[in-house]
């Protein structure tokens, strides 16, 4: 008896995901609630569990196709691994299971003469795209698995004709950013490259964009079609919040468990800073002005598959521990993608902070339908005058972005001045003064 694997729920607004990593292969077992795939959307990865105990017969939906809600991605069969239980007669070698007894060494051929190794469904699509032996491609896999770089090295090579050589180092990766995709390309069975064409020294890559990247680039362009943006900067003298830091960050750890770092002085004072000038907290709602008598602010956090923005939400009632851990939080789930749809919904205003990659000054973009975002950067000690004399003081740009057609001027500026003699003078947070 088989048991289907079906696409869960997607969240709200979205229609369709993208296959991207079979975490298990035709004939290996699998236990209930095991994470089988990863889904992604255009806003985040989600998992799918094994229904229940089996073992992984076939799979419907290899990595690279797109599927909507419900559909049936995989079919589990009763078993304990082996045999792919409950895949059809006709099932092609490919997915055949690798007994243990047999599989070759890493260093050895990829199967004995005549004997068709099991691929995965993306080694398996690239082999059949360049018409290559998988018996004379070396594997590097564990149990002598073909790993997809195993075969883009065979292409690279020119084996894939005569028995493969030893593992050659694999070389340096391209610092240039890859082209993105056009449209008719087709798509590649993972957000990995795709196969590169021996080129000579001139080799170039095509990477699918990711559907997150996708979704980036949506809501960027929009930002900059429907907003009249335009950015103010000040500059901060971080030495008083440093001080305070330093003095009480030993104390900090041991009563609340977490970390104190700059981020939850700057959420205070944006906090305190929307209270003052509520047309930064507001949004346009067609030809209204939606003024947000709360403060979900957004916390850019950058992870390998793009920019995620999760929210805190009310952090105007959160203290100084709670939000230095949920920021931690985000952090660590956004890496692992274990970000909820619902984290990332919403939001008044933003803070990103591009110092920690060493900029010292940008032009953030808003993050719609927001009207505003405060860019943080690079602390840099740089001589200031003060009282007529001159000190080195550790400075940071802070960039302000915010829509013109409800934000004056004005508003902006002192919006963010206000930021900035709140994290010269901390002790204002603390008093709301």
């Amino acid at each position: 008896m088989s048991t289907e694997v079906k696409v869960p729920a997607l969240p709200e607004s979205v229609s369709e995901a993208t296959v991207v990593t079979w975490h298990k292969q035709p004939g290996e077992a699998v236990e209930r609630d095991e994470n089988l795939v990863d889904l992604e959307t255009d806003k985040v990865v989600l998992e799918v569990p094994a229904p229940e105990d089996g073992v992984l017969g076939e799979i419907l939906k290899p990595e690279g196709e797109t599927v909507t809600a419900g559909e049936v991605v995989a079919v589990l069969g009763e078993g304990t691994g082996g045999a792919a239980a409950g895949a059809p007669a006709e099932e092609k070698p490919a997915a055949a299971p690798e007994p243990a007894d047999e599989a070759p060494a890493a260093s050895a051929p990829a199967a004995a003469a005549g004997e068709a190794p099991a691929l995965s469904p993306a080694v398996r699509s690239l082999v059949e795209e360049n018409d290559l032996d998988p018996r004379t491609i070396t594997p590097t896999g564990r149990n002598g698995r073909i790993l997809k770089e195993d075969v883009l090295r065979a292409l690279r090579e020119g084996d894939s004709g005569a028995a493969a050589p030893a593992p050659a180092a694999a070389p340096a990766p391209s610092s240039e950013p890859a082209p993105a995709a056009p449209a008719a390309a087709p798509a590649a069975s993972t957000p990995a490259p795709a196969a590169s064409l021996p080129t000579g020294d001139r080799e170039e890559r095509r990477v699918p964009m990711t559907r997150l990247r996708q979704r980036i680039a949506e809501r960027l362009v929009q930002a900059q079609q429907t907003a009249a943006m335009l950015t103010t900067f000040n500059e901060v003298n971080m030495q008083p919040v440093m001080d305070l830091r330093a003095r009480h960050k030993d104390a900090f750890v041991k009563t609340h468990d977490t970390k104190l770092g700059f981020m939850s002085f700057f959420v205070k004072a944006a906090v305190e800073a929307l209270k003052r000038f509520p047309s930064v907290n507001a949004s346009i709602d067609g030809t209204d002005i939606l003024y947000h008598g709360y403060y979900d602010i957004g916390i850019a956090v950058s992870t390998e598959r793009g920019l995620m923005v999760p929210v805190l939400r009310d952090a105007d009632q959160l203290s100084f521990a709670e939000i230095e851990a949920t920021i931690a939080d985000f952090g660590q789930r956004a890496q692992a993608g274990k970000i909820e749809i619902e984290e990332l919904t919403g939001g008044t205003f933003t803070i990103t902070n591009g110092g920690i990659f060493g900029s010292l000054v940008s032009t953030p973009i808003l993050n719609p339908p927001q009207s505003g975002i405060m860019g943080m950067h690079k602390i840099q000690e740089r001589p200031m005058a003060e009282n007529g004399q001159v000190v080195v003081r550790p400075m940071m740009y802070l960039a302000h972005s915010y829509d013109h057609r409800i934000i004056d001027g004005k508003e902006a500026v002192q919006f963010l001045v206000t930021i900035k003699d709140m994290l010269e003078d901390p002790a204002r947070l603390l008093l709301e003064v």
